[in-house]
Protein backbone atom coordinates (compact mmCIF):
# COMPACT_ATOMS: atom_id res chain seq x y z
CA UNK A 1 0.00 0.00 0.00
CA UNK A 2 1.28 3.47 -0.87
CA UNK A 3 2.35 5.41 2.23
CA UNK A 4 0.30 8.38 1.03
CA UNK A 5 -2.79 6.19 0.84
CA UNK A 6 -2.05 4.64 4.24
CA UNK A 7 -1.89 7.99 6.02
CA UNK A 8 -5.27 9.07 4.62
CA UNK A 9 -6.91 5.64 4.59
CA UNK A 10 -9.81 6.53 6.96
CA UNK A 11 -10.59 9.70 5.01
CA UNK A 12 -10.46 7.81 1.70
CA UNK A 13 -12.89 5.17 2.98
CA UNK A 14 -15.36 7.78 4.22
CA UNK A 15 -15.14 9.76 0.98
CA UNK A 16 -15.68 6.73 -1.26
CA UNK A 17 -18.61 5.55 0.87
CA UNK A 18 -20.20 9.00 0.70
CA UNK A 19 -19.76 9.15 -3.08
CA UNK A 20 -21.35 5.70 -3.49
CA UNK A 21 -24.33 6.81 -1.39
CA UNK A 22 -24.75 9.96 -3.47
CA UNK A 23 -24.65 7.93 -6.70
CA UNK A 24 -27.05 5.29 -5.41
CA UNK A 25 -29.61 7.62 -3.84
CA UNK A 26 -31.14 8.97 -7.11
CA UNK A 27 -31.51 5.41 -8.42
CA UNK A 28 -33.91 4.45 -5.63
CA UNK A 29 -37.66 5.03 -6.11
CA UNK A 30 -38.91 8.15 -4.38
CA UNK A 31 -41.20 6.11 -2.11
CA UNK A 32 -38.63 3.50 -1.05
CA UNK A 33 -36.78 3.50 2.25
CA UNK A 34 -33.32 5.07 2.47
CA UNK A 35 -32.31 2.90 5.41
CA UNK A 36 -30.03 0.66 3.27
CA UNK A 37 -27.99 3.77 2.50
CA UNK A 38 -27.79 4.45 6.21
CA UNK A 39 -26.49 0.96 6.87
CA UNK A 40 -23.91 1.48 4.11
CA UNK A 41 -22.80 4.69 5.86
CA UNK A 42 -22.52 2.78 9.14
CA UNK A 43 -20.36 0.11 7.48
CA UNK A 44 -18.16 2.83 5.98
CA UNK A 45 -17.76 4.48 9.37
CA UNK A 46 -16.82 1.17 10.99
CA UNK A 47 -14.28 0.54 8.22
CA UNK A 48 -12.79 4.01 8.72
CA UNK A 49 -12.51 3.37 12.47
CA UNK A 50 -10.77 0.05 11.85
CA UNK A 51 -8.43 1.76 9.38
CA UNK A 52 -7.51 4.30 12.06
CA UNK A 53 -6.84 1.48 14.51
CA UNK A 54 -4.71 -0.26 11.86
CA UNK A 55 -2.56 2.88 11.59
CA UNK A 56 -1.44 2.52 15.22
CA UNK A 57 1.03 -0.18 14.21
CA UNK A 58 3.03 2.14 11.96
CA UNK A 59 4.18 4.75 14.46
CA UNK A 60 4.35 8.37 13.35
CA UNK A 61 3.87 8.78 9.61
CA UNK A 62 4.24 11.80 7.37
CA UNK A 63 3.02 12.22 3.82
CA UNK A 64 2.27 14.75 1.10
CA UNK A 65 5.51 16.63 1.73
CA UNK A 66 5.02 16.76 5.49
CA UNK A 67 1.57 18.37 5.48
CA UNK A 68 -0.10 15.25 6.95
CA UNK A 69 1.10 13.66 10.18
CA UNK A 70 -0.54 10.51 11.54
CA UNK A 71 0.47 9.81 15.13
CA UNK A 72 -1.17 8.68 18.35
CA UNK A 73 -2.66 12.16 18.82
CA UNK A 74 -4.45 12.23 15.46
CA UNK A 75 -5.48 8.57 15.73
CA UNK A 76 -7.08 9.28 19.14
CA UNK A 77 -9.29 11.93 17.57
CA UNK A 78 -9.91 9.85 14.44
CA UNK A 79 -11.32 7.05 16.58
CA UNK A 80 -13.33 9.52 18.65
CA UNK A 81 -14.85 11.17 15.55
CA UNK A 82 -15.63 7.78 14.01
CA UNK A 83 -17.39 6.72 17.22
CA UNK A 84 -19.46 9.92 17.32
CA UNK A 85 -20.46 9.55 13.67
CA UNK A 86 -21.37 5.89 14.22
CA UNK A 87 -23.70 6.73 17.11
CA UNK A 88 -25.20 9.62 15.13
CA UNK A 89 -25.94 7.39 12.15
CA UNK A 90 -27.51 4.73 14.36
CA UNK A 91 -29.77 7.29 16.03
CA UNK A 92 -30.68 8.83 12.64
CA UNK A 93 -31.46 5.60 10.81
CA UNK A 94 -35.19 5.79 11.50
CA UNK A 95 -35.36 9.53 12.21
CA UNK A 96 -36.14 10.57 8.62
CA UNK A 97 -38.14 7.45 7.76
CA UNK A 98 -41.51 8.50 6.36
CA UNK A 99 -40.70 12.21 6.70
CA UNK A 100 -37.99 12.96 4.14
CA UNK A 101 -37.05 11.49 0.79
CA UNK A 102 -33.61 13.10 0.93
CA UNK A 103 -32.27 11.03 3.81
CA UNK A 104 -29.58 9.56 1.55
CA UNK A 105 -28.04 13.01 1.23
CA UNK A 106 -27.97 13.27 5.00
CA UNK A 107 -25.97 10.06 5.35
CA UNK A 108 -23.50 11.16 2.66
CA UNK A 109 -23.07 14.62 4.18
CA UNK A 110 -22.39 13.07 7.58
CA UNK A 111 -19.52 11.05 6.09
CA UNK A 112 -18.15 14.02 4.15
CA UNK A 113 -18.23 16.13 7.31
CA UNK A 114 -16.38 13.41 9.22
CA UNK A 115 -13.76 13.34 6.44
CA UNK A 116 -13.07 17.03 6.96
CA UNK A 117 -12.90 16.63 10.73
CA UNK A 118 -10.39 13.78 10.47
CA UNK A 119 -8.32 15.75 7.99
CA UNK A 120 -8.16 18.64 10.45
CA UNK A 121 -6.76 16.47 13.24
CA UNK A 122 -3.93 14.96 11.18
CA UNK A 123 -2.87 18.12 9.33
CA UNK A 124 0.27 19.93 10.48
CA UNK A 125 -0.01 22.53 7.72
CA UNK A 126 -2.45 25.35 8.42
CA UNK A 127 -3.72 25.49 4.84
CA UNK A 128 -4.56 21.79 5.03
CA UNK A 129 -6.33 22.48 8.32
CA UNK A 130 -8.33 25.16 6.53
CA UNK A 131 -9.34 22.74 3.78
CA UNK A 132 -10.49 20.18 6.34
CA UNK A 133 -12.36 22.89 8.23
CA UNK A 134 -14.23 23.95 5.09
CA UNK A 135 -15.16 20.36 4.17
CA UNK A 136 -16.54 19.85 7.66
CA UNK A 137 -18.31 23.20 7.82
CA UNK A 138 -20.08 23.01 4.46
CA UNK A 139 -21.57 19.65 5.40
CA UNK A 140 -22.83 20.84 8.77
CA UNK A 141 -24.23 24.08 7.28
CA UNK A 142 -26.52 21.99 5.07
CA UNK A 143 -27.39 19.43 7.75
CA UNK A 144 -28.47 22.18 10.18
CA UNK A 145 -31.39 23.03 7.85
CA UNK A 146 -32.34 19.48 6.96
CA UNK A 147 -35.88 19.69 8.38
CA UNK A 148 -37.17 21.35 5.22
CA UNK A 149 -40.34 23.38 5.58
CA UNK A 150 -39.49 24.44 9.14
CA UNK A 151 -38.73 28.15 9.49
CA UNK A 152 -36.49 27.53 12.49
CA UNK A 153 -34.42 25.04 10.48
CA UNK A 154 -33.90 27.53 7.66
CA UNK A 155 -32.92 30.19 10.17
CA UNK A 156 -30.47 27.80 11.81
CA UNK A 157 -28.79 26.92 8.52
CA UNK A 158 -28.47 30.52 7.29
CA UNK A 159 -27.25 31.86 10.62
CA UNK A 160 -24.74 29.05 10.98
CA UNK A 161 -23.50 29.62 7.44
CA UNK A 162 -23.10 33.40 7.76
CA UNK A 163 -21.40 33.41 11.14
CA UNK A 164 -19.35 30.31 10.30
CA UNK A 165 -18.05 32.00 7.16
CA UNK A 166 -17.23 35.08 9.21
CA UNK A 167 -15.23 32.92 11.62
CA UNK A 168 -13.43 31.18 8.76
CA UNK A 169 -12.29 34.59 7.49
CA UNK A 170 -10.65 35.28 10.85
CA UNK A 171 -8.90 31.92 10.76
CA UNK A 172 -7.69 32.38 7.18
CA UNK A 173 -6.41 35.88 7.86
CA UNK A 174 -4.58 34.54 10.90
CA UNK A 175 -2.87 31.97 8.65
CA UNK A 176 -1.82 34.75 6.27
CA UNK A 177 -0.32 36.78 9.11
CA UNK A 178 1.46 33.69 10.46
CA UNK A 179 3.10 33.25 7.05
CA UNK A 180 4.00 36.92 6.92
CA UNK A 181 5.69 36.85 10.32
CA UNK A 182 7.42 33.45 10.19
CA UNK A 183 7.66 32.62 6.48
CA UNK A 184 5.75 29.33 6.81
CA UNK A 185 2.33 27.86 7.45
CA UNK A 186 3.72 24.55 8.76
CA UNK A 187 3.05 24.31 12.49
CA UNK A 188 6.56 23.09 13.41
CA UNK A 189 8.18 25.68 11.12
CA UNK A 190 6.11 28.44 12.72
CA UNK A 191 7.55 27.43 16.10
CA UNK A 192 11.07 27.77 14.72
CA UNK A 193 10.27 31.01 12.91
CA UNK A 194 9.00 32.69 16.06
CA UNK A 195 12.49 32.57 17.56
CA UNK A 196 13.94 34.70 14.75
CA UNK A 197 10.96 36.73 13.53
CA UNK A 198 11.44 40.46 13.09
CA UNK A 199 7.72 41.10 13.59
CA UNK A 200 6.68 39.47 16.88
CA UNK A 201 3.62 41.73 17.14
CA UNK A 202 2.38 40.45 13.79
CA UNK A 203 2.93 36.86 14.96
CA UNK A 204 0.95 37.54 18.12
CA UNK A 205 -1.85 39.07 16.07
CA UNK A 206 -1.90 36.00 13.83
CA UNK A 207 -2.35 33.76 16.87
CA UNK A 208 -5.15 35.97 18.18
CA UNK A 209 -7.05 35.75 14.90
CA UNK A 210 -6.60 31.97 14.75
CA UNK A 211 -7.97 31.63 18.30
CA UNK A 212 -10.95 33.82 17.36
CA UNK A 213 -11.68 31.66 14.32
CA UNK A 214 -11.51 28.44 16.32
CA UNK A 215 -13.46 30.08 19.16
CA UNK A 216 -16.43 30.46 16.81
CA UNK A 217 -16.23 26.79 15.82
CA UNK A 218 -16.20 25.54 19.42
CA UNK A 219 -18.86 28.12 20.47
CA UNK A 220 -16.69 29.66 23.17
CA UNK A 221 -17.91 32.99 24.58
CA UNK A 222 -18.00 35.72 23.32
CA UNK A 223 -18.12 33.95 19.93
CA UNK A 224 -21.18 31.87 20.84
CA UNK A 225 -24.06 33.99 19.55
CA UNK A 226 -25.01 31.51 16.80
CA UNK A 227 -25.19 28.49 19.06
CA UNK A 228 -28.65 28.67 20.77
CA UNK A 229 -30.63 29.43 17.59
CA UNK A 230 -28.78 26.86 15.49
CA UNK A 231 -29.15 24.12 18.09
CA UNK A 232 -32.85 24.91 18.50
CA UNK A 233 -33.60 24.78 14.76
CA UNK A 234 -31.39 21.89 13.66
CA UNK A 235 -32.56 18.24 13.86
CA UNK A 236 -31.73 16.64 17.22
CA UNK A 237 -29.27 14.02 15.85
CA UNK A 238 -27.49 16.74 13.89
CA UNK A 239 -27.16 18.81 17.06
CA UNK A 240 -25.66 15.80 18.83
CA UNK A 241 -23.11 15.51 16.02
CA UNK A 242 -22.24 19.18 15.60
CA UNK A 243 -21.95 19.77 19.35
CA UNK A 244 -19.23 17.12 19.66
CA UNK A 245 -17.38 15.96 16.53
CA UNK A 246 -16.55 19.35 14.91
CA UNK A 247 -15.65 20.68 18.35
CA UNK A 248 -13.34 17.73 18.99
CA UNK A 249 -11.57 18.40 15.68
CA UNK A 250 -11.30 22.13 16.38
CA UNK A 251 -9.96 21.56 19.89
CA UNK A 252 -7.40 19.11 18.47
CA UNK A 253 -6.25 21.76 15.99
CA UNK A 254 -6.01 24.33 18.77
CA UNK A 255 -3.90 21.95 20.88
CA UNK A 256 -1.43 21.46 18.03
CA UNK A 257 -1.24 25.15 17.21
CA UNK A 258 -0.76 26.36 20.77
CA UNK A 259 1.55 23.69 22.15
CA UNK A 260 3.49 22.83 18.97
CA UNK A 261 3.30 26.05 16.95
CA UNK A 262 3.33 28.85 19.53
CA UNK A 263 4.93 27.35 22.67
CA UNK A 264 7.23 30.37 23.10
CA UNK A 265 4.18 32.64 23.36
CA UNK A 266 2.59 30.53 26.11
CA UNK A 267 2.46 33.31 28.77
CA UNK A 268 0.48 35.50 26.38
CA UNK A 269 -1.96 33.07 24.87
CA UNK A 270 -2.55 31.38 28.24
CA UNK A 271 -3.91 34.69 29.58
CA UNK A 272 -6.29 34.95 26.61
CA UNK A 273 -7.44 31.36 27.03
CA UNK A 274 -7.96 32.06 30.76
CA UNK A 275 -10.38 34.87 29.90
CA UNK A 276 -12.20 32.82 27.26
CA UNK A 277 -12.59 29.90 29.68
CA UNK A 278 -14.11 32.11 32.40
CA UNK A 279 -16.44 33.86 29.96
CA UNK A 280 -17.58 30.59 28.39
CA UNK A 281 -18.27 28.86 31.71
CA UNK A 282 -20.10 31.84 33.17
CA UNK A 283 -22.11 32.93 30.12
CA UNK A 284 -23.02 29.34 29.27
CA UNK A 285 -24.27 28.38 32.71
CA UNK A 286 -26.11 31.65 33.40
CA UNK A 287 -27.71 31.51 29.96
CA UNK A 288 -28.83 27.90 30.50
CA UNK A 289 -30.52 28.85 33.78
CA UNK A 290 -32.99 31.05 31.90
CA UNK A 291 -34.00 28.48 29.26
CA UNK A 292 -37.13 26.37 29.16
CA UNK A 293 -36.47 24.92 25.71
CA UNK A 294 -34.37 21.78 26.23
CA UNK A 295 -32.26 22.15 23.09
CA UNK A 296 -31.47 25.80 23.85
CA UNK A 297 -30.59 24.81 27.41
CA UNK A 298 -28.15 22.19 26.12
CA UNK A 299 -26.78 24.74 23.65
CA UNK A 300 -25.78 27.02 26.51
CA UNK A 301 -24.55 23.94 28.34
CA UNK A 302 -22.20 23.18 25.43
CA UNK A 303 -20.83 26.73 25.69
CA UNK A 304 -20.10 26.11 29.37
CA UNK A 305 -18.41 22.78 28.63
CA UNK A 306 -16.23 24.50 26.03
CA UNK A 307 -15.11 26.73 28.89
CA UNK A 308 -14.32 23.74 31.12
CA UNK A 309 -12.25 22.24 28.33
CA UNK A 310 -10.38 25.51 27.75
CA UNK A 311 -9.28 25.40 31.39
CA UNK A 312 -7.00 22.51 30.43
CA UNK A 313 -5.19 24.69 27.88
CA UNK A 314 -3.84 26.91 30.64
CA UNK A 315 -2.08 23.98 32.37
CA UNK A 316 1.36 22.52 31.77
CA UNK A 317 1.60 20.94 28.30
CA UNK A 318 1.54 17.26 29.28
CA UNK A 319 -1.21 17.68 31.90
CA UNK A 320 -3.20 20.11 29.79
CA UNK A 321 -3.24 18.07 26.59
CA UNK A 322 -4.00 14.78 28.35
CA UNK A 323 -6.87 16.25 30.39
CA UNK A 324 -8.24 18.05 27.33
CA UNK A 325 -8.24 14.81 25.31
CA UNK A 326 -9.97 12.90 28.11
CA UNK A 327 -12.59 15.60 28.66
CA UNK A 328 -13.33 15.72 24.93
CA UNK A 329 -13.99 11.97 24.90
CA UNK A 330 -16.15 12.10 28.05
CA UNK A 331 -18.18 15.07 26.82
CA UNK A 332 -18.72 13.42 23.43
CA UNK A 333 -20.09 10.25 25.03
CA UNK A 334 -22.54 11.93 27.39
CA UNK A 335 -23.69 14.72 25.06
CA UNK A 336 -24.27 12.51 22.02
CA UNK A 337 -26.08 10.10 24.32
CA UNK A 338 -28.30 12.88 25.66
CA UNK A 339 -29.26 14.05 22.17
CA UNK A 340 -29.86 10.46 21.07
CA UNK A 341 -32.35 10.11 23.92
CA UNK A 342 -33.97 13.44 22.99
CA UNK A 343 -34.24 12.26 19.38
CA UNK A 344 -36.19 9.20 20.52
CA UNK A 345 -38.43 11.23 22.81
CA UNK A 346 -39.26 14.15 20.51
CA UNK A 347 -39.15 12.46 17.09
CA UNK A 348 -38.88 14.21 13.73
CA UNK A 349 -41.73 16.61 14.56
CA UNK A 350 -40.08 17.45 17.92
CA UNK A 351 -43.22 16.94 19.97
CA UNK A 352 -41.28 17.52 23.21
CA UNK A 353 -39.44 20.84 23.20
CA UNK A 354 -39.70 22.45 26.61
CA UNK A 355 -38.90 21.07 30.04
CA UNK A 356 -42.64 20.85 30.76
CA UNK A 357 -43.05 18.46 27.82
CA UNK A 358 -40.72 16.00 29.57
CA UNK A 359 -42.88 15.87 32.70
CA UNK A 360 -43.58 12.32 33.89
CA UNK A 361 -41.59 10.68 31.12
CA UNK A 362 -40.51 8.02 33.60
CA UNK A 363 -44.13 6.86 34.06
CA UNK A 364 -44.42 5.53 30.51
CA UNK A 365 -40.83 5.21 29.33
CA UNK A 366 -38.83 4.44 32.46
CA UNK A 367 -35.74 3.04 30.72
CA UNK A 368 -35.41 5.98 28.35
CA UNK A 369 -35.95 8.43 31.21
CA UNK A 370 -33.31 6.64 33.30
CA UNK A 371 -30.77 6.76 30.47
CA UNK A 372 -31.40 10.46 29.85
CA UNK A 373 -31.14 11.10 33.59
CA UNK A 374 -27.82 9.26 33.69
CA UNK A 375 -26.43 11.50 30.95
CA UNK A 376 -27.66 14.58 32.81
CA UNK A 377 -25.89 13.42 35.97
CA UNK A 378 -22.70 12.95 33.96
CA UNK A 379 -23.03 16.46 32.50
CA UNK A 380 -23.27 17.75 36.08
CA UNK A 381 -20.15 15.79 37.04
CA UNK A 382 -21.55 13.28 39.53
CA UNK A 383 -19.01 10.60 40.62
CA UNK A 384 -18.85 7.28 38.73
CA UNK A 385 -19.57 9.05 35.44
CA UNK A 386 -17.24 10.24 32.70
CA UNK A 387 -18.21 13.84 33.36
CA UNK A 388 -16.87 13.65 36.92
CA UNK A 389 -13.41 12.44 35.96
CA UNK A 390 -13.32 14.82 33.00
CA UNK A 391 -13.78 17.81 35.28
CA UNK A 392 -11.54 16.29 37.93
CA UNK A 393 -8.59 15.96 35.53
CA UNK A 394 -9.14 19.40 34.01
CA UNK A 395 -9.31 21.21 37.35
CA UNK A 396 -6.41 19.14 38.73
CA UNK A 397 -4.27 20.17 35.76
CA UNK A 398 -5.20 23.81 36.38
CA UNK A 399 -4.26 23.56 40.05
CA UNK A 400 -0.99 21.83 39.15
CA UNK A 401 -0.18 24.82 36.92
CA UNK A 402 -1.01 27.30 39.69
CA UNK A 403 -4.32 28.44 38.15
CA UNK A 404 -6.13 28.33 41.48
CA UNK A 405 -8.68 31.04 40.74
CA UNK A 406 -9.55 29.47 37.41
CA UNK A 407 -10.22 26.13 39.11
CA UNK A 408 -12.35 27.88 41.77
CA UNK A 409 -14.40 29.67 39.11
CA UNK A 410 -14.86 26.37 37.30
CA UNK A 411 -16.10 24.64 40.45
CA UNK A 412 -18.54 27.47 41.16
CA UNK A 413 -19.88 27.22 37.63
CA UNK A 414 -20.28 23.47 38.06
CA UNK A 415 -22.45 24.21 41.07
CA UNK A 416 -24.59 26.62 39.02
CA UNK A 417 -25.01 23.98 36.32
CA UNK A 418 -26.64 21.63 38.82
CA UNK A 419 -29.77 23.80 38.90
CA UNK A 420 -30.78 23.54 35.25
CA UNK A 421 -29.71 19.90 34.79
CA UNK A 422 -31.59 18.85 37.94
CA UNK A 423 -34.63 20.88 36.86
CA UNK A 424 -34.94 18.68 33.75
CA UNK A 425 -34.12 15.55 35.76
CA UNK A 426 -36.84 16.40 38.30
CA UNK A 427 -39.36 16.89 35.48
CA UNK A 428 -38.68 13.37 34.21
CA UNK A 429 -39.78 11.89 37.53
CA UNK A 430 -42.54 14.35 38.43
CA UNK A 431 -46.19 13.37 38.46
CA UNK A 432 -48.28 15.23 35.86
CA UNK A 433 -50.98 17.62 36.96
CA UNK A 434 -53.26 16.34 34.19
CA UNK A 435 -53.06 13.50 31.70
CA UNK A 436 -52.26 16.00 28.93
CA UNK A 437 -49.04 16.95 30.71
CA UNK A 438 -47.49 13.57 29.98
CA UNK A 439 -45.09 13.26 27.08
CA UNK A 440 -46.31 11.17 24.15
CA UNK A 441 -44.94 7.72 24.83
CA UNK A 442 -46.53 5.58 22.14
CA UNK A 443 -43.49 5.35 19.88
CA UNK A 444 -40.88 2.75 20.68
CA UNK A 445 -37.11 3.02 20.63
CA UNK A 446 -35.80 1.39 17.49
CA UNK A 447 -33.07 -1.25 17.62
CA UNK A 448 -30.34 0.95 16.04
CA UNK A 449 -31.19 3.77 18.44
CA UNK A 450 -31.14 1.33 21.37
CA UNK A 451 -27.65 0.24 20.29
CA UNK A 452 -26.55 3.88 20.12
CA UNK A 453 -27.93 4.61 23.59
CA UNK A 454 -26.27 1.50 24.99
CA UNK A 455 -22.88 2.38 23.47
CA UNK A 456 -22.92 5.94 24.81
CA UNK A 457 -24.17 4.92 28.24
CA UNK A 458 -21.54 2.19 28.58
CA UNK A 459 -18.81 4.59 27.40
CA UNK A 460 -19.92 7.23 29.91
CA UNK A 461 -19.97 4.66 32.70
CA UNK A 462 -16.59 3.13 31.82
CA UNK A 463 -14.98 6.57 31.66
CA UNK A 464 -16.32 7.12 35.17
CA UNK A 465 -15.28 3.85 36.81
CA UNK A 466 -12.25 2.79 34.74
CA UNK A 467 -10.73 5.93 33.21
CA UNK A 468 -7.08 4.84 33.32
CA UNK A 469 -7.07 3.21 29.88
CA UNK A 470 -8.30 6.29 28.03
CA UNK A 471 -6.23 8.58 30.21
CA UNK A 472 -3.10 6.57 29.37
CA UNK A 473 -3.83 6.92 25.65
CA UNK A 474 -4.44 10.65 26.15
CA UNK A 475 -1.13 11.04 27.98
CA UNK A 476 0.71 9.26 25.17
CA UNK A 477 -0.97 11.61 22.71
CA UNK A 478 0.20 14.54 24.82
CA UNK A 479 3.81 13.36 24.61
CA UNK A 480 3.60 13.27 20.81
CA UNK A 481 2.15 16.78 20.67
CA UNK A 482 4.61 18.32 23.14
CA UNK A 483 7.61 16.62 21.49
CA UNK A 484 6.65 16.51 17.81
CA UNK A 485 8.75 14.57 15.32
CA UNK A 486 8.96 16.90 12.30
CA UNK A 487 8.93 15.51 8.79
CA UNK A 488 11.51 16.22 6.14
CA UNK A 489 9.87 18.77 3.83
CA UNK A 490 11.34 17.12 0.76
CA UNK A 491 10.05 13.65 1.52
CA UNK A 492 6.76 12.63 0.01
CA UNK A 493 5.99 10.01 2.62
CA UNK A 494 8.00 8.72 5.56
CA UNK A 495 7.54 6.57 8.62
CA UNK A 496 9.49 7.86 11.59
CA UNK A 497 8.79 5.04 14.00
CA UNK A 498 8.97 1.27 13.82
CA UNK A 499 6.55 -0.14 11.28
CA UNK A 500 4.37 -3.17 11.65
Amino acid sequence: MSPNVLTLLPEIILTLTGVIIMLAEPLLPATSSRKPLGWLAILGTLAAGLASWYQTGFGTMHSFFGTIQVDSFSIFFHLLIAAIVLVTLLSSLDYFEGHATHAGEYFALTLFGATGMMLMTCSVELLMVFIGLEISSISTYIMAGFRKGQASATEASIKYFLLGSFATAFFLYGIALAFGSTGSTRIDSISLGLTTTATPTLALLSLGLIIIGIGFKVSAAPFHVWTPDVYQGAPAPVVGLMSTAPKAAAFAVLLRILFSGYPSYEPRWAALIWVLAVLSMTVGNLGALMQRDVKRMLAYSSIAHAGYLLVAYTAFPADGIASACFYTAAYAAMNVGAFTAITQIAGYQERARTIDDYTALALKRPVLAAVLGFFLLSLIGIPFTGGFFGKFYVFSAALHAGRVWLAVIGLLNSGIACFYYLRLLAALYSRPVTENDRVDAHTTVTVPAAIALTLTAVATLLLGIAPNRILGIAQHSADVTVHPNPAQPGADATTTSASR
